[in-house]
């Protein structure tokens, strides 16, 4: 697959911040950025995957409460 480049417009306060998030993980703000997209992307199309499950096979987990995430999702492994 290949890569296609995209133009941002951003305040400054939000990226000094994704500058400092980005550091804390040695990583530069465009792979922190790249990354942050993909998991969120990933915990969209998951989702909806379980949510289609449930649908065909039926909700096999009522009355059960689910565990909670601080991150509301869930998040791929990193490879």
């Amino acid at each position: 697959m290949g890569s296609t480049v995209l133009s941002l417009r951003i305040d400054g306060e939000l990226l000094d911040r994704l500058r400092q998030h980005a550091a804390k993980r040695g990583m530069s703000v465009q792979d922190y950025v790249v990354r942050t997209l993909i998991r969120d992307d990933f915990d969209e199309r998951f989702k909806v995957a379980v949510e289609e499950t449930e649908k065909f096979y039926g909700d096999s987990r009522r009355g059960v409460t689910p565990p909670v995430d601080a991150r509301r999702g869930v998040t791929p492994p990193i490879t």
